[in-house]
């Protein structure tokens, strides 16, 4: 069983606010939940938010602890590029995570360095779980895609499936890839924010855009239930891309 979390975007205190709901207690620094539940990241955890070192740290120590699972979205790639001194555009909401960093006591940047790239580099690019019945992927996957993993792949889980063109307002233009899915298998993902969860055949957007005003959701599985929290940051209409 499995309550998967939508972007968090450094939205730290709307994330405890819907681990609670969700029926999660914390123990020692860390969030249980009495039926033995676990917590999923679809990615994009930082960035954009007021909070970002402390998600990362929340999300860090409990993949640690075996008690939740995360698969990195295009912010996570983001800075864990820049963690490792490739030359990266700080823009985009980067600069608030940046800002964060640098404000921390050495020993405390060296922790958060070397553990989120660790987190990257140990996770996958997307969860195969309940025996193939659900996929959980930062911005989804196409049928054709799924046991494989090669540079297409990780391009399509980190962005979706763009085109490589933007549109008027400079948004790169994706297509509505979910909208042509035929598997079986239940698809979770997020990075294009939606105003409440988006069911397209067996797909799943849970991105509601906290960061930009909307909501946290986290989705049950297999219940296919979801909990929203309303963010507690301005609504910025335009963030939101699919009806």
């Amino acid at each position: 069983m499995y309550d998967i979390i939508g972007d968090v975007h450094g939205c730290y205190r709307e994330l405890l606010t819907l681990l609670g709901r969700l029926g999660y207690r914390e123990q020692n620094g860390l969030y249980f939940h009495h039926q033995g539940r676990k917590i999923v990241f679809v990615g994009d955890i930082t960035d954009r938010g007021p909070q970002s070192i402390n998600t990362l740290r929340f999300v860090i120590r409990h993949v640690e602890a075996g008690q939740a699972l995360y698969v990195p979205g295009n912010h996570c790639d983001k800075l864990y590029r820049f963690f490792l001194g490739r030359n990266v555009q700080i823009t985009h909401g980067l600069e608030t995570t940046v800002e964060e960093y640098h404000r921390l006591p050495v020993d405390e940047k060296k922790w958060v360095k070397t553990r989120f790239i660790r987190l990257v580099e140990n996770a996958p690019l997307y969860l195969v779980l309940d025996g193939g019945r659900l996929i959980v992927s930062h911005a989804g996957i196409r049928q054709d895609m799924i046991g494989k993993h090669n540079k297409a792949v990780k391009t399509f889980c980190l962005y979706g499936d763009i085109t490589g063109e933007k549109d008027n307002d400079g948004f790169p233009v994706r297509r509505d890839w979910a909208k042509h899915y035929t598997g079986e298998a239940w698809i979770v993902y997020g990075h294009t924010p939606v105003k409440k969860p988006r069911f397209v055949n067996h797909t799943v957007n849970i991105d509601t855009g906290c960061v930009f005003g909307g909501h946290l959701t986290g989705l049950r599985y297999p219940e296919l239930t979801f909990e929203m929290v309303p963010s507690s940051l301005p609504f910025v209409p335009e963030k939101f891309r699919l009806d």
